[in-house]
């Protein structure tokens, strides 16, 4: 370890250069300890760099942010409080353009968001872009929406608002437009060691023997020749994306210095995407190696001294054995990312919905690890991906179920092949080689709202309200930051994707519409329309759990055995009051057993959502269909 008892800065003034000695001091073992791992003999050299990194960037750090930062200091579970509500989109399908996110703010505010989620801002490649995750210049913002004064300017309008600002920092690779890639074709061995090129056949054949492919229908194979570097190029998602070299001490400082950049112009959560594939080792898959997370805490401790308001999120879309990781486990334990997105929660959903049974969901939401009491679940019903069936083989067995066949019924199911089904989507890479099917499609489209709106049958309609209403109330109850995707508040239908050409090669784009704000008015204007009943289903269950203390992240869900297969039942054992949620899945009414609910809570409780008191005397309560409870008994209440 650099040995440097002096850290005395003349660039920076006293109470600047005091908070950085003390926040040096507290997380210098940590920052050490990744890097120690990863780069070895090399470390001592790069936590020098690391070090001037943070200096100069933490003496241009302005002042309101300092400010937060002390803030966040004092409010270390600012993230994890039951008000935070948070939104997901791109900003030219939300607002055109960066300043446009001004024009909406109330709509923002009106369903409590807290936390902002803006779709890929750094400049991509022309073309195709893989939706903007081909990144050409981390410094600079996509030209169609704006510049670094607008996003300044967005920043600080958020924060008088009291929302945070999400960014893709995308971590795996970058666009072979990139300046990077630029001078390593042209023959700069500096930056051709930023990358992964392989000089032979064989080589590649050995690698490849052991990783899977992302993107089988359009991006086979993990490599690409390259004339210009003579060699094969790693390109785990697609051709025009080159994977980064992270055993490479520059690019870890070449990440670390534009997220002080951008952490500067007042971004507040880095969404870090491709996460698991950073790291390479020959005979593995390729993700979800150690160093990964070894990576991760260093840059995470470093972020932490320079600007403390900032929270990493991790993009993982792994399975729930692997997922915890990403949160921190063992020596890692909340040293890593603030938040990871629940993505077993999302498909056990979807799952419980098309099968009209919560047994998989009870076996699986039950196995997945505790988190660290610091960091937080992103829960979310859809986004801006596909759906992909993350369902663990063992857990389906032990469920009496068979995987392959489970999830082959559950593409069926959603888009639109099964008999009876009520969804209308798409598949999504279907790989026959794995049996791999996803799905594109919108959450209503999805839960049925397009094809009852199409037969005009009000009872079909009402049941698609219903579980629209009912998804984004779990994931609103389920703990962690609830992700409402753009245009799901008012129930936006599948998108004419294809008429765009730059689309017309990935079906997700189906789920990703330009927002209809005409949607939005008359949700608004008519309460009794189908929007305006989304629309108060959604905010209704917003506003209970914004005045619950219940859903702090700290606390964990507790997946409780329901006497009905039918019926979601959850715990949440808050010390100011315990819970417990009730979602029926199915679009039958049931008799739930109040023997069930007593053993857990008091005779007298208080259901959130309506605000009424419940008795749980009588032998039965009956739950409509789709019908959602939280039942909470707050000492002394």
């Amino acid at each position: 370890m650099v040995a440097d008892d002096s850290l005395r800065h003349a660039s920076l003034d006293p109470s600047t250069q005091q908070s950085f000695e003390l926040r040096w001091e507290r997380y210098l073992p940590d920052l050490w300890i990744g890097l120690s791992r990863v780069y070895g003999d090399r470390a001592d050299e790069t936590l020098q760099r690391v070090r001037d990194i943070l200096v100069t960037r933490i003496a241009k750090r302005p002042d309101d942010l300092k400010r937060l930062d002390e803030a966040r200091l004092l409010e270390p579970d600012w993230l994890q409080k039951p008000s935070m509500i948070g939104y997901a989109t791109y900003t030219d399908r939300f607002a055109g353009t960066i300043k446009g996110i001004n024009d909406h703010l109330d709509h923002l505010s009106e369903m409590g968001v807290r936390y902002l989620h803006l779709m890929p801002l750094l400049q991509p490649r022309q073309g195709v872009n893989d939706g903007g995750y081909a990144v050409a210049d981390h410094h600079t913002i996509r030209t169609d929406l704006g510049t670094m004064d607008d996003l300044d300017d967005l920043t600080t309008t958020l924060r008088s608002h009291g929302i945070s600002l999400v960014v893709d920092l995308v971590v795996n690779h970058v666009a072979a437009e990139h300046e990077w890639a630029q001078r390593a074709r042209a023959g700069q061995q500096k930056y051709r060691d930023y990358f992964h090129v392989l000089k032979t056949q064989e080589e590649v054949d050995a690698w490849e023997k052991d990783l899977p492919e992302v993107f089988p229908d359009f991006a086979r194979g993990n490599f690409t020749w390259n004339d210009d570097c003579q060699g094969w190029v790693w390109t785990t998602f697609n051709e025009f994306q080159w994977d980064l070299n992270w055993a490479n001490p520059d690019v870890f400082c070449e990440f670390l210095d534009f997220m002080c950049e951008l952490a500067n112009r007042g971004v507040e959560v880095f969404r870090l995407d491709a996460i698991a594939f950073i790291w390479k080792k020959l005979g593995t898959g390729c993700q979800n190696l150690p160093q990964v997370h070894d990576i991760t805490q260093s840059l995470r401790q470093a972020m932490r001294i320079v600007a403390p308001a900032v929270a990493f999120k991790a993009e993982a879309v792994v399975g729930p054995n692997d997922l915890i990781g990403y949160l921190g486990r063992g020596r890692h334990w909340s040293r890593l990312s603030d938040m990871a997105y629940h993505n077993s929660l999302m498909v056990q959903l979807w799952s419980a919905l098309a099968a009209r049974d919560v047994s998989l969901m009870e076996t699986a939401l039950s196995r997945v690890p505790d988190k660290p009491s610091t960091t937080t679940w992103a829960t979310y019903a859809r986004c801006h991906d596909d759906i992909g069936w993350a369902i663990d083989d063992a857990d389906a067995r032990d469920t009496g179920l068979d995987p392959v066949a489970h999830r082959q019924f559950l593409s069926d199911f959603y888009s639109g092949d099964f008999p009876g089904s009520f969804a209308r989507g798409l598949v999504f890479q279907d790989n026959p080689e794995t049996g791999d099917r996803r799905i594109s499609g919108s959450l209503a489209s999805l839960a049925g709202l397009e094809r009852a709106l199409e037969a005009e049958d009000p009872a079909l309609i009402d049941a698609a309200i219903a579980r629209i209403v009912m998804l984004h109330t779990a994931i609103l109850g389920y703990g962690g930051v609830p992700l409402i995707w753009m245009g799901d508040e008012v129930g936006m239908l599948n998108d004419d994707w294809q008429r765009d050409p730059d689309h017309t090669d990935d079906n997700r784009w189906v789920h990703r519409p330009v927002m209809d704000w005409s949607l939005v008015e008359q949700a608004q204007a008519e309460p009794h329309s189908v929007p305006g009943r989304i629309w108060r289903g959604v905010r209704r269950a917003i506003n209970a759990r914004r005045r619950s203390p219940e859903f702090h992240a700290s606390v964990e869900t507790v997946v409780l055995p329901s006497p009905s297969r039918k019926v979601i039942m959850w715990g949440r054992p808050h010390p100011e009051g315990r819970m417990i949620e009730l979602y029926n899945v199915s679009e039958q009414e049931v008799w739930f057993p109040m023997e069930t609910l007593r053993s857990e809570l008091d005779d007298v409780v208080t259901e959130l959502l309506s605000g009424f008191d419940y008795d749980l005397t009588p032998m039965n309560l009956r739950l409509a269909p789709y019908e959602c409870l939280w039942l909470s008994a707050r000492p002394g209440s």
